[in-house]
């Protein structure tokens, strides 16, 4: 069975590895001035050598001239690289002048209804989840955060639980786009921007009983491959629930359902890795313990699907995207090791350092040169998950 060592029935917040020193600009601390072994096996050590080199690419090669990473997505990719240099080098970055750059940037993009997005943007929730990650993080590593930040955080949290799925746009319990969060257009809701508004709202403070992550979990119950057992509302109330039950999870239930992996011939929506890990992340924040069926059965999907070679499902596609949840989650689990079908052991985080120092790029970037799907062409983008993944990865 898989080993399960959950940190108790709360969530931790993301960790962060602290320097020392105070730089402006980022001056990179290597691992052997922190006193650490220069030991190929150490991975403190090999994950500080990935995240120096992936910074520096950011710092140097990754800004526009008005302080962003990417305005593809207006404030997303922007957000998402900020919080992944913080995660790693709070105290020296926040006062870095890149990322008070990139800061203001994000500050630029603010709204009147207190979203973070650009004017006439197709992805609101998105940016503004991303950007929430990011001012979080610079208020946590601020001296004045909380005369810089509060005030903008708490006009971002009210705009995104205004812009959840729920009777404000004219929908019930009942209904299949219930408690999701889409991209913030009119759109449909899907399990990887709930996921990203889940995330949000707790790095903001709300705890498991909030209504609104509440709300979500209902959403992303029923993105799960798993029919509610009898006589209990536990699961997937939804026509796809029952046709495939492995566990897993896919795209969305709303509008009929979807599967970016496909459907079975009996209909059923196929589960893949990145939206499986997504929707444990997910529950767990929304206060699920490891004897819920829905995360035993999501434990379960990962124990026979578990892989660093591929996004389960989805082979190279949302390669990059896959690593992040793949971390986050498990990390946020307090899973150390994973026990997969045949009885063998993975340490899930000496594989993925494995596998991202080995993909890492010269120029100190990361880039998926098998899919550029979901926009896994962006240097920028697909460094910040890597950075990201390598935080949850450190003990």
């Amino acid at each position: 069975m898989m080993t399960r060592i959950f940190r108790g029935m709360t969530t931790p917040t993301l960790a962060v590895v602290v320097c020392a020193a105070s730089l402006a600009p980022i001056t990179l601390v290597r691992a052997e001035s922190a006193g650490k072994t220069a030991a190929p096996e150490n991975l403190d050590y090999r994950i500080d050598q990935m995240v120096d080199r992936g910074i520096e690419f950011l710092r140097t090669r990754g800004q526009t001239e008005n302080g962003a990473f990417s305005g593809e997505t207006g404030a997303a990719v922007t957000g998402l690289c900020v919080r992944a240099i913080l995660e790693h080098r709070p105290a020296a970055a926040v006062n870095d002048p890149v990322v008070k750059k990139s800061l203001e940037f994000l500050k630029s993009k603010i709204q009147p209804d207190g979203g973070i997005y650009e004017t006439g943007s197709l992805y609101r929730n998105y940016e503004t989840s991303s950007s929430v990650l990011a001012l979080v993080a610079a208020k946590n590593a601020s001296d004045d955060g909380a005369e810089k930040y509060d005030s903008i955080l708490r006009r971002a949290e009210m705009f995104l639980k205004e812009i959840q799925w729920d009777a404000g746009e004219g929908v019930s319990p009942d209904d299949t786009a219930y408690g999701g969060a889409g991209y913030g257009s009119h759109s449909r809701p899907d399990l990887s921007n709930t996921s990203f508004l889940i995330e949000a709202l707790h790095e903001l403070g709300n705890d498991a009983d909030d209504e609104a992550i509440q709300k979500a979990l209902k959403f992303v119950a029923r993105t799960q491959n798993l029919a509610p057992p009898e006589g209990t509302d536990v699961g997937n109330d939804t026509a796809h629930g029952e046709k495939i039950g492995d566990g897993g999870f896919y795209y969305t239930p709303a509008a009929g359902g979807q599967s970016k992996a496909g459907e079975e011939p009996n209909g059923g929506l196929r589960s893949y890795g990145s939206m499986t890990y997504a929707g444990l992340k997910s529950m767990i924040y929304a206060g699920l313990t490891p004897d819920d069926p829905r995360v035993k059965a999501a434990l379960g999907f990962i124990r026979e699907n578990y892989s660093l070679d591929k996004n389960p499902g989805m082979g190279a596609q949302g390669l990059f995207y896959y690593y992040h949840t793949f971390a986050k989650a498990l990390d946020v689990a307090g899973l150390e090791v994973v026990d997969v079908e045949g009885g063998e052991t993975h340490d899930w985080r000496a594989d993925l350092v494995n596998t991202l120092e080995a993909s890492q790029q010269e120029d100190g970037s990361w880039v998926n040169r098998e899919s550029d799907r979901w926009m896994e062409g962006d240097r920028q983008l697909v460094t910040a998950y890597c950075l990201m993944a390598l935080a949850h990865a450190k003990k």
